[in-house]
């Protein structure tokens, strides 16, 4: 693997939205990112990554999901699955949610399109 920095950008849009509705009275990971904003970033890590190779993940995501997982008390496993599912998550990894239908997964954002978790 190697690393490919990317300038890190905001939380998407559709994300936003969404974690607004959810989280209407707040949330850790919402606060973290408002009040942190970008808490590690990929020149950290610049050292540990060979030049050639497969693109990594961004490394200043795996660190936060590697904070997250601590501090929740949770499995590889289970690790995994709130980076694919929690919509909180997402917000602060800067993910994005997609418009869709998978029953059973969705919910009704203000103007009554559903919203459902993109796989990652």
């Amino acid at each position: 693997m190697s690393l490919r920095p990317d300038p890190i950008g905001s939380v998407p849009e559709e994300t936003a939205q969404v974690a607004r509705v959810v989280f209407r009275k707040g949330n850790l990971c919402l606060r973290l990112r408002e009040a942190l904003g970008t808490i590690y970033g990929d020149e950290l890590f610049a050292d540990l990554f060979p030049a050639l190779g497969r693109p990594a993940e961004a490394p200043w995501r795996l660190a936060l999901i590697s904070v997250l997982q601590f501090l929740e008390d949770l499995s590889d496993r289970q690790a995994a699955e709130a980076v694919r599912a929690r919509i909180d998550w997402k917000y602060l990894l800067l993910r994005r949610v997609a418009r869709g239908g998978i029953p059973g997964a969705t919910r009704k954002n203000k103007k009554g399109g559903s919203w459902v978790i993109q796989p990652t």
